[in-house]
């Protein structure tokens, strides 16, 4: 979602694709982030006027980002710390897509279901 973008395309954006966060970019640039949670409060603060702001009238602009290269459990950690749900992940200063807290849980599930098989072999094995 572009900056210069009306509140009205970035709420139909987010009802169209489901999702409950999205990033504000600017020439490829991350600029910020605007999430759904933000959004009502704000509806509730400015009412219904809001959806003729622009996106960058409204968005965060202290983003926190991550990389491909960052362990689930570090990810989580950050995730947890801030209170946030949704990540921009960064590849060479360019974004490469959003993880959200239910994908990082969904993969440490998958890693300890992981543990615990090896561990019920092994077990088994002796």
């Amino acid at each position: 979602m572009r900056p210069d973008a009306p509140v009205a395309i970035l709420l139909a954006a987010m009802a169209k694709h489901r999702v409950g966060a999205v990033v504000v970019v600017d020439d490829s640039a991350v600029v910020g982030m605007v999430w759904e949670r933000d959004l009502i409060r704000l509806l509730h603060e400015r009412g219904a006027s809001l959806v003729h702001d622009s996106v960058s009238d409204i968005m965060n602009v202290d983003v926190i980002t991550c990389m491909l290269t960052d362990e689930v459990d570090d990810i989580l950690r950050i995730m947890t710390d801030r209170r946030i749900r949704h990540l921009p992940v960064m590849v060479d200063d360019k974004l490469h897509g959003v993880v959200s807290m239910g994908d990082l849980v969904k993969a440490r599930i998958g890693e300890l279901e992981a543990h615990r098989a090896y561990l019920q072999s092994y077990i088994g094995a002796g």
